[in-house]
């Protein structure tokens, strides 16, 4: 079972977050916070898998108790309400591996809760390109940074990350490039590991910076 904290400052959210989420037979909620200092003490004392942090809350907001959220050990999904909440560039760099407006499908929710409690990013479809565009810092020095870092790559390998870039997913990605979406995924996790990218957000950020779409 994937273990879930639910951070809100609103406990009707709180509690359809948690009637969506245990709809799924993979998926518990194991605790509730109405704030960042709650967040991080369920985070500590719970051990979940997964914590979705409201962005704005508060007292201690998500974006303060992001970093020691994830530092102590759940992966961390961001909600918003803002599609262009340009602060949760300071979760992303934090560490951070979810981005989600509250307004997301419940079916998406959950599988968003899944594909993050297996170690991959997730950030809203519609979001994705604006938020990591702004948030890549351009310049010449940067760019150039960023390609010699992508030169490591094979040409497959960046055309995979290209797609990264672009928002796509693993099933998109194979389907756009006619291969196995297992081929797609060994691709990105070798991609991964010659950059040392911690997730594929950050394999974005870098194709953003490398000035490449």
């Amino acid at each position: 079972m994937i273990r879930v904290v639910v951070v809100d400052d609103e406990q009707l959210v709180r509690a359809g977050l948690r009637l969506i989420l245990e709809a799924a037979p993979d998926i518990v909620v194991v605790g509730e916070a109405a704030d960042g200092a709650g967040a991080l003490e369920q985070a500590h004392r719970l051990h979940p898998d997964v914590v979705l942090l409201d962005v704005r809350m508060p007292g201690i907001d998500g974006l303060t108790a992001a970093p020691e959220v994830v530092a102590a050990g759940p992966k961390v999904i961001m909600l918003t309400t803002f599609d262009l909440d340009e602060y949760v560039h300071r979760a992303l760099r934090a560490g951070a591996v979810g981005f989600l407006l509250k307004d997301t499908p419940p079916r998406e929710l959950a599988a968003a809760v899944r594909t993050v409690a297996a170690g991959n990013a997730m950030l809203a479809p519609t979001v994705t390109r604006r938020l990591i565009s702004s948030f890549a810092e351009r310049g010449p020095a940067r760019r150039d940074a960023a390609r010699q870092r992508l030169a490591r790559l094979t040409a497959r390998e960046l055309e995979i990350v290209r797609e990264v870039g672009r928002g796509h997913g693993n099933a998109e990605i194979a389907r756009r490039l006619t291969m196995s979406e297992a081929t797609v995924k060994a691709h990105v996790s070798r991609a991964l590991a010659k950059l040392q990218a911690g997730n594929r957000v950050q394999l974005a950020i870098l194709v953003y910076d490398a000035d490449l779409l």
